[in-house]
């Protein structure tokens, strides 16, 4: 069974961190939310309180295959403050047979660390000149070797099911598509 870890902090965006969470889970794929805060609990970006399954410097990331950073704002930023989110993207960038997913704001923590130099790339549009050595695409969701970028929470839907597809197969994202009537 495939495994993902979607990063939470104080500020993200609820629908892009959650819909991944969702999507994935109904493709049977296994999921935990991790907070980089000291606390389980997470405040979203419009005041939804939530509580993550883990501290993200307390999981296991051995036999995960997907990392994931919603966007949201101030949640991009604490993101990026983040070692444990610097450090585990660094690894599933590099490492071809892991996946790395960011979108909306989330995709400029990646260029940040370089991981974007030379890669086609997707975010927000007030986040695109943060996409240093990307090439910008504007498309709804960018697939670039092993790293997944999505535009904002429009994007939303198709990048969760790109995730599905990543993780499992394109039928199952179908299928996922299918069962909750998406049409885009």
């Amino acid at each position: 069974m495939s495994k993902a870890v979607v990063f939470l902090a104080d500020g993200f965006e609820e629908c892009e961190g959650l819909l991944a969470v969702d999507l994935l889970r109904r493709a049977g794929c296994a999921v935990d939310t991790a907070s980089i805060s000291k606390q389980r609990q997470i405040t979203s970006s419009h005041g939804v309180c939530l509580m993550a399954d883990a501290l993200a410097d307390e999981v296991d990331f051995s036999d995960v295959d997907m990392i994931v950073l919603p966007g949201g704002m101030p949640g991009t930023s604490h993101l990026a403050g983040s070692s444990v989110v610097a450090a585990q993207c660094r690894a599933f960038a590099a490492d071809p047979h892991k996946w790395v997913a960011a979108i909306c704001a989330a995709p400029s923590v990646l260029a940040s660390l370089g991981l974007l130099q030379g890669r086609n790339a997707t975010c927000h549009p007030l986040f695109e000149q943060q996409l240093t050595g990307a090439a910008v695409t504007h498309e709804g969701v960018t697939v670039d070797g092993n790293i997944i970028t999505g535009r904002g929470l429009g994007s939303a839907i198709p990048f969760a099911l790109e995730l599905v597809k990543c993780l499992t197969d394109e039928a199952t994202a179908e299928k996922i598509r299918a069962a909750i009537c998406y049409n885009g």
